[in-house]
């Protein structure tokens, strides 16, 4: 028998060697081409794109723009001020502080998706490019420009020669990666607080927009714009920067967004925008609700809906409606106690059998009970059952909430703008998201919220630390449901009816178990934010594209592929979800001397 001794190097060293730019330029002729061309593409937008006002936005007058052209030239205006600041320029350095060229890639790449899909959908719908005017052609060369002038450019970061995709799609994919921004000089508390409140009301303006789009062509640009614009200023590391102050001054954020979120409908001049806002707080609120149970302690609940229906239910049924089969008519705070209420002893009645079971077992039994909630609600109309809930003609005609003598179903004059009675229901459900998001991080941060995250972490090993799992389990189970609970009361009254259709596993309008769920996972589990965020997105882009409703469904299957692919810590992600996320793996092993310098010796025995 022979002793050989085998020598295994490492490879996979990442080099600090720059990757080759896709585009053969000079770094400094790459810059100077990405500046020309957002530049170019900023000035096509003060020209005509089209000859008639057929197309929806008056892309027809010089001089001033409109609809499309405005997107593309604040996308323009974000990616030339990217490009500027790496030439050093004082007063623009604060911009990229975490990294020059990747932001300056991914804004031009938002220029060239929203300028390339105006030209697109003017062509497809007046019937052809003849529609085209030169503006539309200065800002696309433009926008083409400045994305061949980023290519060129070298990453921000140190290049893996293992890369599989060296070239296009690794030079985007590179890009997402964001170096840590550079350390900020200290800056006074007054500055750090303007700082924090221009953020929030950058933040607002953006929403207000969004929501505000009159047609679908330019909600999908916004989104486009939106979407890379805010990529480029989290990579630029603007957006760390603002989270490192907003956490330095807690109390201060969470005033700004507050009062950010009061002047949402004043800034809103159609009813129906504003019930929008409304319905998109009552779906970020029960996503918060629904974080707390696979957040927080990491159970996989499939029928969480069920909880919301039942507050509505049973805030519908003491309501006063003429429908209601009880004949009873509580006043607003007996209401919402009522509908809170009978969703936490629902959760704990749920919760007391079920909860004993792991993963899927857990997930098919509280899918069970969702089902079996929306059937029951059906059958009990008289004929398959007692007559409690009027079958599938559901509860109609939910009378409007009155607190304190102020009518929350007209409209009121507060500081010479009118209130309809959509803002006036967004603003009671944003207190009522208010108390929801200072009951989850007061619970988050308790011994409680500790003993969730270790039970999610690992169930047998906090047990065996000696926690309670099945308690703490139905605790988070029992505050889910009456947090859901509270948000179906006020959804009773905004939707003036409630049937059972309206509570389902999965359809094309939200809220639903599966829109609920992807709204956790899509905006981050176990931050606040985060699903406030998930809901927003998911409630919102269904409400602005109804013409796609029949590709609803595949859409967002596509697009929940995608996060899991490149995001699976969503998009608002906590220091220990990015870890676990993107760790590499590989454990550090001493370097052998006797090998080449740059390389690692691993001495294999074997007979």
């Amino acid at each position: 028998m022979t002793n050989t001794t085998d020598t295994i190097v490492d490879t996979t060293k990442v080099s600090t060697a720059p990757a080759t730019p896709i585009v053969p330029l000079p770094p400094a002729a790459a810059r100077a081409t990405a500046v020309a061309g957002s530049a170019v593409a900023l000035v096509g937008t003060f020209l005509a794109w089209t000859w008639t006002k057929e197309f929806p936005g008056n892309l027809t007058v010089t001089g001033y723009p409109g609809g499309l052209q405005v997107l593309t030239l604040v996308g323009s205006l974000l990616t030339l001020l990217f490009a500027v600041s790496g030439y050093g320029v004082k007063g623009l350095r604060w911009l990229t502080p975490g990294g020059t060229n990747s932001p300056v890639l991914l804004g031009a790449l938002g220029v060239l998706g929203t300028t390339g899909y105006a030209l697109g959908a003017i062509s497809y719908e007046l019937g052809g490019v003849v529609n085209l005017e030169p503006g539309a052609y200065v800002s696309g060369a433009g926008a083409l420009l400045a994305v061949i002038g980023a290519l060129g450019l070298p990453v921000d970061q140190p290049y893996d020669p293992s890369d599989p995709h060296p070239h296009l799609w690794g030079r985007i994919r590179h890009a997402l990666t964001a170096p840590e921004p550079a350390r900020a000089r200290e800056l006074p508390s007054w500055a750090e607080i303007l700082i924090i409140a221009a953020g929030f009301g950058a933040g607002l303006y953006v929403f207000a927009y969004g929501i505000g789009t009159e047609y679908s062509e330019l909600f999908i640009g916004f989104l486009i714009v939106t979407g890379f614009g805010f990529t480029a200023v989290t990579r630029a590391g603007l957006l760390k920067r603002l989270s490192a102050l907003t956490a330095k001054h807690r109390n201060v954020a969470m005033a700004a967004a507050f009062v950010a979120a009061i002047c949402f409908p004043f800034t809103q001049t159609n009813d129906q925008y504003a019930l929008i806002g409304a319905n998109i707080l009552i779906f970020a609120t029960v996503a918060l609700g629904l974080n707390v149970v696979v957040g927080l302690a990491g159970l996989l609940d499939l029928g969480y809906v069920a909880f919301l229906g039942v507050g509505a239910y049973a805030a519908a049924l003491v309501s006063g409606s003429p429908q209601s089969t009880i004949g009873v008519h509580f006043p607003f705070w007996a209401a919402v106690l009522t509908g809170a209420l009978a969703s936490l002893v629902f959760g704990v009645v749920i919760g007391a059998p079920t909860l004993r079971l792991r993963g899927d077992y857990l997930a098919i039994v509280t899918l069970g009970f969702g089902e079996i909630f929306r059937i029951t609600m059906n059958n009990l109309n008289g004929n398959s059952g007692p007559d409690v809930t009027n079958g599938s003609n559901g509860i109609p005609n939910i009378p409007d909430l009155e607190i304190f003598g102020f009518n929350l179903g007209l409209s009121h004059s507060v500081l010479g703008h009118e209130l309809t009675r959509s803002g006036n229901y967004y603003l009671m459900m944003l207190l009522f998201t208010a108390i929801v998001v200072l009951v989850f991080r007061r619970s988050a941060e308790s011994r409680i919220g500790r003993a969730w995250v270790a039970i999610r972490e690992d169930e047998t090993a906090a047990t065996a630390m000696g926690i309670n799992g099945f308690r703490l389990k139905l605790l988070a189970f029992a505050l889910g449901a009456c947090l859901a609970g509270l948000a179906g009361t006020v959804q009773a009254h905004v939707s003036y009816s409630v049937t059972p259709e309206q509570y389902q596993f999965a359809g094309s309008v939200p809220p639903n178990s599966a829109f609920l769920l992807a709204a956790v996972i899509l905006g981050g589990m176990g931050t606040i934010s985060g699903p406030l965020i998930g809901a927003a997105l998911l409630y919102l882009i269904p409400a602005k594209l109804q013409f796609m409703a029949e590709y609803q469904l595949l859409l967002f299957g596509v697009a929940l592929m995608l996060l899991m692919r490149f995001r699976p810590e969503g998009l608002v992600a906590d220091r220990r979800k990015q870890l676990e996320f993107h760790e590499t793996g590989q454990l550090d092993v001493p370097e052998d001397k006797s090998l080449p310098e740059g390389a690692t010796g691993v001495a294999k025995a074997g007979a």
